[in-house]
């Protein structure tokens, strides 16, 4: 019995009429919930009918308030293509409404969908009023766009990169008040740019396909679709970007660099633009600098009691290096930043060299590099040896000369402070020597050497506290087993740990992300390796023996702390 016959058994219908309507539904291009709206059955009828039919619940969404945070479990592409959408979040499952639970190819899709978040998920029927209404939700940034879109004639195109008050924007910043005023490719890159700093992101991603425009937010470190744009917007909105940040509109075969400020909700957020050639054209990426959220203190950046010890007793040295270690987007100029701000300022002179300046902090002198004009870190190092410097903050020491001429500093008086790319703090000292250091010029200059990453923090309130037993509770008792005894003060009682769980006010059942952290310094038996065997494991199994804590286990104790979700610690 199909729906239409069931309907007409429920005297929904004339059983006459099922044949035109199933011909109507053919020929029109109609939904048939639509076509039965016209044809005088009531909504709430049609759904307690077809609920029955199908045997599932349904769900009325006229009042609901659906979290935008829930959508990013289900692409708006799929959503539109196969009529189903995420409406909630409860008791560890995805509430998802469909239109046609008869479509087989949309129930695969929303299988793939749910293995690849590892999430379980109930269905629920919803009203074809309902299913627009959700995916109006969604439309929040694509919705604006759109309707910038509507408006884009081919001449915006060709007048995207002109602009009278492009040197007013760059003096005072873009002003969000003047986004409807804007031709529609400006309202495009303003309205980007206002969601993106609203959800949080710390990176924006602008890259063309074969066919398409894909822009990305990258929140709490993961990448996330948020729109499509049709490919012929690529190139003005490359340019409106590019004029923003002062790069060569005409340069397209090379990689640039630029920044722009913009006035978004009443402050000021800086982002700091890079382009690069691709095969389909030129990928923007934009990273996010927001000064409101300013310099934490160090006591806010979630080190271990010791390690924050540790840090403190290291950057009151008159001299020496502190060198902190990880990959791009892990935090390592935060950290730096928060130094600084830890310094007395007023009685040392302090200088910086960035690339670049994304704070500003009272009280430090700070420069910004730029290499295309040969004022490189290196070059910039023997200017500010220059300036009567007590400390001195170098971005990143990227090759021998810069590593050379910081360790010069740090031997002649100076208290130097940089990172360097290094998978592990006990990587550092191998690193050094790969860029040429003599081993024995690392002893006596660096103090203490850092490594960072980023985990992400549970929501308030959210993730479930589980046991520790079974294969975790060995899991952990391996772990800690070549630390010396006389350091287990540094590890909480195992009891429970956090495990992620979603719930409807914080559908990802994470916010915001915070460092996880390991440190040694320099001591006799580190002196004895770098100057006889330097190598990695040796450094690392002397840090072990001084009480060394790894970043995997300060991300262990943090979840045991209820802090972060116990799954982050497999990505470490």
């Amino acid at each position: 019995m199909s729906i239409l016959e069931f309907l007409a058994e429920k005297e929904l219908l004339d059983k006459k009429s099922v044949t035109s309507i199933k011909e109507e539904v053919r020929s029109s291009g109609k939904t048939l919930d639509v076509i039965l709206a016209e044809s005088g059955v009531g909504a709430s009828e049609l759904m307690a009918a077809k609920s029955e039919y199908y045997n599932m619940p349904s769900r009325d969404l006229s009042n609901a308030d659906i979290p935008f945070d829930i959508l990013r479990y289900i692409p708006e592409e799929s959503a539109i293509h196969y009529r189903f959408v995420p409406i909630a979040l409860s008791g560890g499952f995805l509430e998802v409404g469909i239109v046609n639970p008869e479509d087989i190819e949309a129930r695969d899709a929303l299988n793939f969908i749910a293995s690849k978040e590892d999430i379980p998920f109930k269905l629920f029927l919803i009203s074809e009023p309902d299913f627009e209404r959700v995916l109006n939700v969604y439309k929040g940034l694509s919705g604006t766009v759109t309707k910038a879109l509507s408006e884009l004639e081919e001449d915006d195109l060709t007048d995207a990169a002109q602009d009278d008050t492009i040197e007013k924007e760059l003096q005072h910043g873009l002003d969000e008040t003047k986004i409807i005023e804007d031709a529609p490719v400006k309202k495009i890159v303003a309205t980007i740019l206002r969601y993106a700093v609203e959800g949080n992101a710390s990176d924006v991603h602008i890259e063309t396909m074969r066919d398409k425009v894909r822009v990305r937010f990258r929140v709490d470190g993961e990448l996330m679709t948020s729109i499509i744009l049709p490919s012929k917007v690529h190139d003005s909105v490359v340019a409106r970007i590019k004029i923003l940040s002062r790069m060569k509109l005409d340069e397209k075969r090379m990689p640039q660099d630029g920044r722009f400020s913009a006035r978004i909700q009443n402050r000021k957020v800086d982002f700091r633009v890079s382009t690069f050639p691709s095969y389909y054209g030129e990928k923007v990426v934009m990273r996010i600098l927001d000064q409101e959220k300013g310099v934490k203190k160090l006591e806010e950046l979630g080190f271990l009691p010791y390690q924050l010890e540790m840090i403190k007793k290291n950057i009151t040295k008159p001299y020496g290096m502190v060198l902190i270690s990880g990959p791009t987007g892990s935090g390592k100029t935060t950290t730096l930043y928060s130094i600084l701000d830890a310094l007395d300022k007023e009685i040392h002179n302090v200088l910086s060299l960035e690339d670049p300046v994304e704070y500003s902090i009272e009280g430090v002198s700070q420069s910004q590099v730029r290499p295309e004009i040969g004022y490189t870190f290196a070059t910039g190092l023997r200017t500010t040896l220059r300036q009567d410097p007590d400390i001195i903050l170098v971005g990143e020491i990227r090759d021998a000369e810069t590593a050379r001429l910081a360790i010069q500093a740090s031997l002649t008086g100076h208290l130097v402070f940089s990172t360097i790319h290094t998978n592990s703090a006990a990587g550092i000292i191998p690193r050094l020597i790969d860029m040429g250091i003599d081993p024995y010029l690392i002893p006596p200059v660096l103090q203490l050497g850092i490594a960072q990453r980023l985990v992400r923090k549970a929501c308030p309130g959210s993730g479930e506290v589980v046991p520790v037993e079974g294969a975790v509770k060995t899991m952990l008792d391996k772990q800690f087993t070549d630390l010396p005894a006389e350091f287990h003060d540094r590890i909480p009682e195992m009891k429970e740990v956090l495990k992620l769980k979603p719930t409807p006010e914080c559908p990802s059942g994470t916010r915001g992300r915070e460092a996880v952290f390991e440190m040694f310094e320099m001591n006799r038996e580190i002196e004895d390796i770098v100057l006889k065997n330097p190598v990695e494991t040796a450094v690392f199994d002397a840090a072990r023996r001084q009480g060394m804590i790894t970043l995997r286990e300060h991300a262990i104790i943090k979840a045991v702390n209820k802090e972060v979700p116990f799954e982050e610690i497999n990505k470490l």
